[in-house]
């Protein structure tokens, strides 16, 4: 029977934390990179570079997935995707 000390298994932890971070920030690429395609085409056809009843879904959807912090979140993520309005 093999034990882990705490130092390991905080090493461990700490490396799966690293590759989960890695995983997100490309994810958050992605989505970054998705959503300029959108904003060019609403603008492109006419519209509008924000659509604000959809960021409220967005927010709406952070705050039920992880509660008030995820709307900070959302906000963040929003303005990462669209800049600042």
């Amino acid at each position: 029977m093999t034990t882990t000390t705490p130092e390991e298994t905080i090493a461990d932890a700490r490396e799966r934390i690293d590759v989960l971070d890695d995983r997100i920030i490309g994810l958050i690429q992605e989505r970054m990179a998705v959503s300029a395609v959108v904003q060019q085409t609403r603008i492109a056809s006419g519209g509008r570079r924000v659509h604000l009843s959809r960021e409220m879904e967005i927010l709406g959807r952070y705050r039920e997935a992880l509660g008030k912090p995820g709307t900070s979140l959302a906000m963040t993520l929003l303005e990462l995707c669209r800049g600042r309005v």
